[in-house]
């Protein structure tokens, strides 16, 4: 408020002078607002932010138009980068590599998790590295899947309804939910093309039924001496399930010993046929089936990424070299290719070996 002092004698007039001086600073103060001139407060006050809803909407991200050279280009570049890595991993695995052991012999140097070349014959350890520590061994188990389900002598004739327990997360499978076809031809995927809806499927139809098959591969396992082996699902899908390298060996050991075990392991191609007409062609994931230089007798190949690449086989040697079976057992290997060279690594190795190892020893005659 504005206020003025005066000396006139009459203090009416006093009165009325200050009410003048009042109104007219008011208005002049009001004029000055409206033309927009800051008083001293106007001026030093921080200016207001603006209200959260007056704010601009962000932008929508700019969507990129589908190009088909762009798709070409990424595809290149991403079989260009597997062609790399491809390659490094051949380089890391085909030369076999070799140490000095305690005894002064040069042995396999070997890049997988452990590693066992077993004599079935003789139950001999011809070479290992860590064949005793257990560890996941992924599809491997379906070894055990086919043991357990065959010694009931199934009629492999009956078909089999696929459930849709069977292919839930099943990960790897070429079955769908009601398929119908025949157990040999379920049994042949299992093994085959390492499907794992088939090897739910096996056991759930099983006189055990899906939960009490699973106890059963851990009472056979215990029957076959197998200490380190833990089951914990038909398929191998669950990391639970556990064994050593030398385990594996007796157990590929002891299913080839089953003809309808080993002769489908063997197999390198196969198609089954469901009851709606459609055709399912499969390839073996044992790329060790057809070469020339191995005799696989039997073989199963397991991933999963607590496992790592695993291969369990059952190889015989040239007939020049004595025609011995002997199992070689690869866990834990650093890829797909790792697996299969370092089981041909091995078994060169012991190729070379043979005449000494599989030779009797002359037996001493005590001298009188």
């Amino acid at each position: 408020m504005l206020t003025v002092t005066t000396e006139y004698v009459s203090s009416g007039r006093v009165q009325v002078h200050r009410k003048s001086v009042f109104w007219i600073g008011y208005l002049a103060l009001a004029g000055l607002v409206c033309i927009g001139v800051p008083t001293s407060d106007a001026a030093t006050r921080p200016q207001s932010k603006p209200a959260a809803h007056a704010k601009a909407a962000p932008k929508a991200p700019k969507r990129t138009l589908y190009s088909a050279k762009r798709s070409l280009s990424r595809k290149a570049t991403l079989a260009r980068a597997h062609a790399i890595a491809t390659s490094r991993e051949m380089a890391d695995t085909v030369l076999p590599r070799y140490k000095i052991d305690a005894s002064g012999e040069l042995v396999p140097d070997v890049r997988a998790a452990a590693a066992i070349i077993y004599n079935p014959e003789t139950n001999q350890v011809l070479w290992e590295e860590n064949s005793q520590a257990p560890r996941s061994i992924a599809s491997i188990t379906k070894v055990m899947t086919a043991t357990v389900f065959l010694e009931n002598n199934p009629d492999l004739t009956q078909p089999i309804t696929i459930d849709h327990s069977d292919v839930f997360q099943a990960s790897t499978t070429h079955l769908r939910a009601n398929d119908r076809l025949s157990t040999d031809d379920v049994l042949h995927l299992m093994l085959i093309a390492s499907d794992n809806a088939a090897a739910r499927a096996l056991a759930r139809v099983s006189p055990y039924g899906s939960v009490g098959f699973v106890r059963r591969m851990n009472e056979k396992a215990a029957e076959l001496g197998l200490e380190s082996t833990i089951y914990a699902d038909p398929s191998g899908l669950l990391s639970e399930n556990v064994s050593s390298a030398y385990d594996m060996a007796r157990l590929i050991t002891h299913a080839s010993g089953d003809e309808r075990i080993a002769s489908v392991m063997r197999t390198q191609e196969y198609t089954v046929r469901t009851a709606k007409n459609r055709v399912i062609t499969f390839h073996s994931t044992d790329r060790l089936l057809g070469r020339e230089n191995v005799d696989v007798r039997a073989a199963k190949t397991g991933f999963i990424s607590k496992a790592g690449y695993c291969l369990a086989t059952l190889l015989r040697l040239p007939q020049g070299v004595g025609g011995q079976s002997v199992a070689v057992v690869v866990l834990g290997a650093r890829s797909n290719a790792g697996r299969f060279m370092e089981t041909q690594n091995l078994f060169n190795w012991l190729s070379t070996k043979a005449a000494t190892m599989f030779t009797p020893k002359p037996q001493q005659i005590p001298q009188h």
